[in-house]
């Protein structure tokens, strides 16, 4: 699959967030081998739980499914630039790309805000930014639009 492809599969994570009333954020992660092995959505309102991001959601179920802490040679998709406590969480799970949609102006820890990823920690993944850009930020503007109408 491409990265399109597998942002798609992120978009709609997202659209199930922004059902449930949930900022849309949706998150993979794909092993080495291509598959989906980690799958998140933003879920902080209805888990009451500022942890609840779709990072967080993504890297766990692909830590479980792979069976350890550590996901090398894997690729992260997500709809928005991560924020700093997501981008720890993938230098921490040595996750080897990111691949994201939107830029976050309000808390982009990968190149918005702060380029958390350029510090020498002890791992740095590859980005690529800008994937289906239009496509994700249009979501994120669509739900804040409905969001101001109530």
């Amino acid at each position: 699959m491409t990265d399109e492809a597998y942002m798609r599969e992120a978009l709609a994570l997202a659209q199930e967030a922004a059902a449930e009333g949930e900022v849309p954020v949706g998150c993979i992660v794909v092993s080495a081998d291509g598959s989906i092995v980690g799958r998140g959505r933003n879920r902080r309102e209805k888990g009451k739980n500022a942890l609840y991001h779709a990072e967080i959601e993504a890297i766990d179920e692909a830590c479980r499914t792979l069976g350890g802490w550590r996901l090398p040679g894997s690729t992260l998709y997500v709809t928005l630039e991560p924020c700093p406590m997501c981008a720890g969480a993938i230098i921490n799970a040595r996750v080897a790309r990111v691949v994201y949609g939107a830029d976050d102006t309000k808390a982009g820890s990968v190149k918005t805000m702060v380029r958390l990823f350029d510090l020498p920690y002890n791992h740095k993944p590859e980005v690529t930014a800008g994937v289906l850009a239009e496509d994700c930020a249009a979501q994120l503007s669509a739900f804040f639009r409905e969001l101001r109408k109530k």
